[in-house]
């Protein structure tokens, strides 16, 4: 009897701690609020603020969206390297878009430049690349995130969110990234 409540109690604090790590992990948040209005045609020009974690859209020099970003899991400073978990600052242009990504959706930017190749190669190390703009792993509900930055040097943003900006967003769009 006593081995039982002992294997009962140890059932019970795993499922607690299993639960907790799961709250710690994600973000549950209401699912965003619904945009009243629709962005009309493409978009020409995205600006990824770093400090302030924004992404704004622009359509003919004017902005028309804000969203919350998630960065890379290092993300003050430029990229150097691979592995490094920064995202890279500098004039990107979307050059790929992948509806079949581990996450939900994801657009490419045109990282690594040929001056960050040319770093690389005179460092002796790897630029990195495969840098996109993308929503949540797969696995995750709409209703959910991951909280704080935790990609690789991508940015990310909610599902909702980059299906409106998938929907909007040609191959080569400018993007603009700052610290």
């Amino acid at each position: 009897m006593i081995r039982a409540l002992r294997l009962l109690s140890r059932i019970f604090l795993i499922g607690a701690a299993a639960l907790i790590i799961f709250f710690l992990v994600t973000d549950r948040n209401d699912p965003p609020p619904q945009i009243q209005t629709s962005i009309d045609g493409e978009i020409d020009h995205i600006l990824i603020e770093k400090t302030a974690r924004k992404l704004t859209l622009f359509q003919n020099g004017q902005p028309v969206r804000v969203y919350s970003v998630a960065l890379g899991f290092a993300p003050t400073g430029d990229k150097i390297r691979e592995g490094d978990g920064k995202t890279p600052e500098g004039i990107y242009k979307i050059n790929r878009r992948n509806p079949q990504s581990a996450f939900t959706l994801s657009l490419g930017i045109n990282y690594p430049l040929p001056s960050d190749l040319k770093r690389a190669r005179d460092g002796g190390y790897s630029a990195g690349g495969d840098i996109f703009i993308h929503g949540q792993p797969n696995k995750l509900p709409d209703t959910q995130k991951y909280a704080g930055d935790w990609t690789a040097g991508c940015i990310a943003l909610t599902n909702p969110e980059i299906r409106e900006i998938w929907a909007v967003t040609p191959i080569g769009t400018t993007v603009e990234i700052k610290a």
